[in-house]
């Protein structure tokens, strides 16, 4: 996080900032900018071009393009010079503003454990209108997802997600308890340990808890595989490559459950997350085999690289044995949602349509796309074993993802209310504020309508 690039709005340091003129494509000669900037400007190519930014050490120009991207604004924290600035008066509207501001602050963002990176340097003063605490908030929680996802597997291993779980336990005051190795065989986890054994980062599930015991049940369940090999049905070396990012689901929970604990929502919130590592070895699980699950259903592995559904089944079956008023899960689970969405769209499943009507505007109010897909129930038989109740693959091309949330859906039942989130958690292609890499989606949105169901 870079709390630097954002000061509390005061009166008189806003009148001493500097002022960024927002200008449309082709629209230089409309601005309200002072004309000496102008004439400068055009002199040098600007004409507002979407992330392009022109200052003369007095005020600044940032290009709005077609205004198809609310989180312009982090072109100018990226590009600025030290100082203060404010938007000119007049140019955003309240749900404007707020993205204004954070994607000022995602322009902040630098991935630089490994490498040491140029930091920005401006700092916003924002709008009267935006709760900066609230954009803070949002933005921490995307930089701790990004973090998570960016990390390599040789650094984020179980163990280390497991660290990672409770060092927001201890900033947020959360309770944890983790069950590891054989522990799980024990207490009756019987999938995530297989498909965690064969790996010498011993499998987990971690179990995080905060809030009034007598507040409505919130369950988070993110799946944690921290690396997929495939496992015996081994990927090829470009399916391998982007591996690291398969926890991505986990640090989604995580990222969503800083957002709660943080504004104090009024919910009992438990976060689950079984974390393993898809390895090989002797003691992989194999193609064939039948795996006993918590909710006593036999499973039958079609394939060995459709681990998530398994961990996350084990999961789902715990956290719905306290009937939680609401369950979540989030993964990074199907190459069909990618096939069906591409990168940028966050794939979900839901029965219930008043929730998904909240979902879907907070999305767009937040600026953080969502995608209902359907729970076709014309598509279970597809999972039918001959030998087992449940195949947890459907053996073809056909509905991947639908037919991986129809699976999770057997272990869900008991929760009042479920939605599962089939996400991909990266960025193939870079835009202001949003590098190539790992990346928080649909926590935004799921955020603000959990904000306006349980507000504090």
């Amino acid at each position: 996080m870079a709390p630097h690039l954002l000061s509390d709005y005061e009166h008189a340091a806003a009148n001493a900032a500097k002022k960024i003129y927002l200008v449309r494509d082709n629209a230089l000669d409309k601005s309200d900018a002072p004309e000496g900037l102008k004439c400068l400007a055009q002199l040098n190519g600007f004409n507002g071009e979407a992330g392009a930014v022109f200052a003369d050490g007095e005020a600044a120009l940032l290009g709005l393009g077609d205004e198809s991207d609310p989180l312009i604004a982090a072109a100018a924290a990226e590009k600025l010079v030290e100082g203060d600035y404010i938007f000119a008066g007049g140019q955003l509207e309240k749900d404007s503003a707020d993205l204004a501001v954070l994607g000022w602050l995602l322009g902040g963002y630098r991935f630089d454990r490994y490498k040491q990176q140029k930091p920005a340097v401006a700092r916003l003063i924002p709008p009267e209108t935006v709760d900066a605490d609230a954009m803070r908030r949002a933005a921490a929680s995307v930089f701790l997802v990004r973090d998570l996802v960016n990390t390599p597997a040789g650094d984020m291993g179980p163990a280390a997600l497991e660290q990672a779980a409770r060092n927001l336990a201890m900033e947020m005051g959360a309770q944890i308890e983790t069950i590891v190795g054989e522990d799980l065989l024990a207490q009756n986890f019987p999938m995530v340990h297989a498909v965690g054994r064969a790996a010498s980062d011993a499998p987990r599930l971690i179990d995080m808890r905060w809030g009034d015991k007598d507040a409505p049940k919130l369950t988070l369940v993110g799946k944690g595989v921290t690396f997929d090999s495939g496992g015996l049905n081994i990927k090829g070396a470009g399916g391998m490559a982007l591996m690291k990012k398969d926890m991505g689901g986990s640090a989604h929970c995580l990222g969503l459950a800083r957002m709660i604990m943080d504004a104090g929502l009024k919910v009992r919130l438990r976060v689950l997350i079984p974390a393993v590592e898809n390895a090989i070895s002797g003691d992989a699980f194999r193609p064939g085999d039948i795996l006993n699950s918590r909710k006593g259903l036999t499973v039958e592995i079609g394939n060995t690289d459709a681990e998530g559904r398994l961990i996350l089944a084990d999961a789902l079956s715990y956290g719905g044995e306290e009937a939680p008023e609401l369950m979540i899960s989030l993964a990074t689970l199907t190459g069909a949602a990618r096939v069906a969405l591409g990168p940028d769209l966050a794939p979900y499943y839901c029965d219930d349509d008043d929730l998904c009507d909240a979902l879907e505007a907070a999305a767009t109010r937040n600026f953080d796309p969502v995608w209902r897909m359907p729970l076709w129930r014309g598509y279970e038989s597809m999972l039918s074993s001959q030998i087992a109740d449940v195949n947890h693959i459907s053996g073809g091309s056909f509905a991947g993802s639908v037919t991986a949330a129809l699976f999770l859906k057997k272990f869900a039942g008991e929760a009042a209310r479920w939605m599962h989130f089939d996400l991909y958690a990266w960025r193939p292609k870079a835009a202001p504020g949003r590098p190539v890499g790992g990346e928080a989606q649909a926590i935004r949105a799921l955020f603000d309508t959990l904000a306006d169901r349980y507000r504090p």
